[in-house]
């Protein structure tokens, strides 16, 4: 990982409050198809303010969270009290080895230094454990959406998006929901300013591309005078199994 990207990978502190106002859930359809059955004991790595541990906590599933950002971390403990969350990084998961069922990791592989997160990963896995990383990515193929990415920045293509899993990771497969967030103005607002290139950008360029998505909020036939938004997603789920 290059020093611009881990120093993105950490600017997410910055605007923590934004990112859980923003930021939207996971469908159960790919969280059913990332889990293995039988699982009981979950690790969400890069946890950030728990979008997918809420999700998790609420199967009865017993998860611990771990982010490498304090304050991320501080949201997530207020909204789930009882969920071990731990600093630490994919790198150094701070955790035994062979203590979980499963590492999922949402919005955040991507960050990591591959084949250290590999190993890590790996060692806290139990014998048949399973990985799931997933991916959710702005449906741009029509209307404001598509707007909204040439404002943006445009998201990468859901449809031919993948990562490579090399040993000793085995059954390595994939799989995409597509499905709708349902949102407010603000909230669009808000995920925009909790993006790692909005938070990192000159002062000046951060402020031009809030307006312009306020201007688009105002002026496009679809969300002009609108109270709720429609978001279409397309979540891209990969995972795979360690003997």
């Amino acid at each position: 990982m290059t020093e611009t990207s881990r120093q993105r990978s950490l600017s997410f502190g910055a605007e923590a409050a934004a990112y859980e106002r923003g930021r939207p859930s996971y469908p159960p359809e790919a969280i059913d198809w990332l889990l293995p059955d039988g699982a009981h004991r979950v690790l969400d790595l890069g946890a950030g303010t728990g979008k997918l541990t809420t999700r998790l906590a609420e199967r009865g599933l017993d998860v611990v969270a771990v982010d490498p950002v304090p304050e991320m971390l501080e949201l997530l403990t207020r909204s789930l009290p009882d969920t071990p969350a731990l600093l630490g990084t994919a790198e150094e998961i701070p955790l035994p080895d062979a203590s979980v069922d499963a590492v999922l990791v949402a919005q955040a592989w991507h960050w990591f230094d591959p084949e250290r997160a590999i190993q890590e990963v790996t060692r806290v896995l139990r014998p048949g454990g399973r990985l799931g990383l997933v991916w959710n990515n702005r449906d741009e193929r029509l209307g404001w959406v598509k707007e909204l990415g040439r404002v943006i920045g445009h998201e990468a293509d859901p449809f031919s998006q993948t990562v490579e899993l090399p040993a000793p990771f085995t059954d390595v497969a994939r799989h995409q929901v597509e499905w709708t967030s349902y949102l407010t103005p603000q909230a669009l607002i808000d995920l925009v300013a909790s993006r790692s290139y909005c938070i990192t950008s000159p002062e000046n360029v951060r402020t031009r591309t809030l307006e312009q998505v306020r201007q688009l909020l105002d002026t496009h036939p679809a969300l002009a005078g609108a109270n709720g938004l429609a978001l279409p997603y397309v979540t891209v789920c990969v995972r795979a199994m360690v003997p």
